[in-house]
């Protein structure tokens, strides 16, 4: 079995893949001062409950956006497995070419989503990464990874906007009724929800005219499910595509 790794400034995505397949995934917090073997503790319950035995990994995967952590989870996978990590960067032969101004500087979950979108979809290609950020990470249609856009995450403008109006309380992330909000939930709900849907259309389209070409606009993240479903612009949401992606960039430099 392979483990893959993808920590995010919010959240940790671990998915265990036996061959092809993902056997399961599990989404934590993403918590700084845990230290190695508290985070082993935690895989160990996990896998437990769904009776895996993790002494079965015969490899694995981490891409990390957090320096800290891919300290934490290297020593960790080295100490339990015996044998280090691939660390997902630039630096890695990952089967696309990366043409920004500078690779290393990159996210490597981006890496992921993108090597995992032309894998899947072809190009030219966007994936549309709703989570801490959105991200959006294009693929041209000479297949290459030419770089894209980060917005603020909708989730954290909302936090902003609530924590900082006095008047204005936690407001679920829904998509609202109308565009007119009768009342100031339903206004709020309007202007982030709604608000986002015509910044993530607006960029997918000023991205579209500019590759020349009619991209697969594919969405993953935490929250790609709610706009996926009321947005014409975007194709699929596939929640597990940097998985996949690290899955891949796994498969090509064990190979080699």
């Amino acid at each position: 079995m392979l483990l893959a790794v993808d920590i995010g400034n919010t959240n940790i995505v671990v998915g265990l893949y036996d061959g092809a397949s993902l056997r399961t995934s599990w989404r934590m917090a993403t918590e700084r001062a845990k230290m190695p073997d508290e985070w082993w503790a935690v895989l160990s319950i996990l896998a437990g409950e769904e009776a895996i035995d993790l002494r079965a990994l015969s490899g694995s995967v981490v891409a990390s956006v957090v320096p800290r952590l891919t300290e934490t989870f290297v020593e960790m996978i080295e100490r339990r497995l015996g044998r280090p990590p691939v660390v997902v960067s630039a630096a890695l032969d990952l089967g696309i070419r990366v043409e920004v101004d500078n690779p290393y500087e990159v996210g490597a979950d981006r890496l992921a989503d993108a090597v995992a979108v032309r894998a899947r979809h072809g190009a030219p290609a966007v994936v549309v990464d709703f989570g801490t950020g959105t991200n959006f990470d294009v693929v041209s249609p000479e297949g290459a990874y030419i770089g894209g856009a980060i917005a603020p995450g909708v989730k954290l403008a909302l936090e902003a906007l609530t924590g900082q109006a006095a008047r204005l309380t936690a407001v679920e992330l829904a998509v609202p009724p109308s565009a007119i909000g009768h009342n100031t939930i339903r206004a709020v709900q309007s202007g982030t929800v709604l608000g986002y849907l015509g910044l993530v259309e607006g960029l997918l389209a000023r991205i579209e005219r500019e590759l020349g070409a009619k991209p697969a606009v594919i969405a993953t993240g935490g929250l790609g499910a709610i706009f996926a479903a009321h947005s014409p612009a975007i194709d699929a949401y596939e929640p597990d595509l940097t998985l996949e992606g690290l899955r891949l960039i796994f498969e090509r430099v064990a190979a080699r």
